[in-house]
């Protein structure tokens, strides 16, 4: 798992300078919850999870519960009076492990503590092994209005090369479910680029991807993160890094075979059906929102300060039941972080970045990329910034000459 980063001590009472309360229900606002519990480590996974053995007796699923509930009623406290939450977000980890029972369970507490808009927009991450018909209504009567299920490859040799446990086909057969059971909203997650995944692997993936009928679909570059089981066998050559021309391949076929099927790129790595289709919760990161992040682990935004709880289920559990913050620490976003992240973000999405965000140079490199292939020359002197299909490939680079 990768370390937190460095910061400033964050105060034990979680209070936030003034300033950061500045504007709060004017931004967008969200909260994401944080489940970090799986039944197994998928071999390129390095987010803050723990199988049961990894546990032990130091943290259970009702020791997590007290802890998100108390988290909750801190960021209430600190915010004063929060807005009502807009959009929900329950990732992990394996959220369905809870069960739908238990996940009607993290949703009311969410609304007794910061409160729900009518048209909340509430999503869950599910382990397709970890779903049912019955899971699905209990989930949609407590007031999930979003499912989003970890499929990654419809290929058995690219989920076991993943150590991914579900079978192949389970995935859709479970977002077949989930609509069944009034979920009309449903997303499947793709990773492309696993080592000995071929083009026809890929194709059929995105096939299954269609026959699910999911009206969202997320796809992920393989990135070989360090400290993972896959690190360690690229290390020591068992299995080949990822290949860059492979990816761009990959991606290609990716966004045309979706947009032919009349799913359209909104950011970089989502497409999606529809406006309503899209993820709000994801749009407020991207168009720097405030967000609560409870949980282990998890990150906060609000105001331009951003701060991060300590890791482990159990230390976490603790200082709440102690009354105190789980912030490890935090950052004050300076002016310059703060537009470098605009930038960044806001880039990758189609409709692009307002040029007003940009000085003068990088208004002008805003014309070379243009001249070179990489920005929509129309969007350009139309007032914004927005990506090609090539400048998607090469997003990174843009932005490096945007805020040279």
């Amino acid at each position: 798992m990768p370390a937190l980063p460095d910061g400033e001590p964050a105060p034990r009472d979680g209070s936030l300078p003034e300033t950061a309360l500045r504007g709060l229900g004017e931004r967008p606002f969200g909260v994401y919850v944080h489940v970090p519990f799986c039944a197994t480590r998928c071999g390129y996974c390095d987010f803050n999870t723990y199988t049961a053995g990894e546990l032990g007796s130091a943290a259970s699923p009702e020791s997590w519960l007290a802890g998100l509930r108390a988290e909750l009623d801190l960021a209430a406290r600190v915010l004063g009076e929060p807005p009502a939450a807009e959009t929900v977000f329950v990732g992990g980890g394996t959220p369905s492990l809870l069960g739908a029972d238990g996940l009607a369970a993290v949703l009311d507490v969410v609304r007794d503590s910061v409160g729900l808009v009518p048209d909340a927009e509430v999503t869950t991450e599910s382990n397709p092994e970890s779903t049912s018909p019955e899971f699905f209504a209990g989930i949609r009567a407590a007031g999930y209005t979003r499912v989003s299920l970890g499929m990654q490859s419809a290929a058995p040799h690219v989920l076991a090369t993943l150590d991914r446990t579900h079978t192949p086909g389970r995935a859709v057969a479970a977002a077949k479910e989930a609509h069944a059971e009034g979920f009309e909203h449903v997303n499947l997650d793709l990773i492309y680029g696993t080592p000995g995944e071929t083009p026809d692997d890929l194709r059929a993936s995105l096939a299954a991807v269609l026959d699910a009928g999911a009206d969202h679909v997320s796809a992920y570059a393989l990135i070989v993160e360090d400290g993972t089981a896959l690190a360690r066998k690229v290390r020591s050559g068992e299995l080949p890094a990822p290949d860059d021309d492979v990816l761009a391949a990959d991606y290609e076929l990716i966004d045309a075979t979706l947009a032919q099927a009349g799913l359209r790129w909104y950011e970089v790595s989502n497409w999606a059906a529809s406006a309503e289709a899209r993820c709000r919760h994801n749009l407020g990161y991207w168009r720097a929102g405030d967000w609560w992040g409870a949980g282990p682990g998890a990150h906060s935004h609000v105001g331009g300060v951003r701060w991060w709880n300590v890791k482990h289920p159990a230390r976490y559990a603790a200082l709440l039941a102690a009354g105190e913050s789980p912030a490890a620490a935090r950052e004050r976003l300076s002016a310059a972080d703060q537009h470098l992240e605009r930038v960044m973000l806001e880039l990758r999405l189609a409709d692009g970045l307002a040029l007003d965000a940009l000085d003068d140079t990088g208004s002008r490199e805003a014309r070379r990329a243009a001249a070179d292939g990489l920005l929509d020359p129309g969007a350009l002197a139309a007032g914004s910034a927005v990506l090609t299909d090539r400048g998607r490939l090469l997003a990174d680079g843009v932005v490096r000459r945007l805020v040279a």
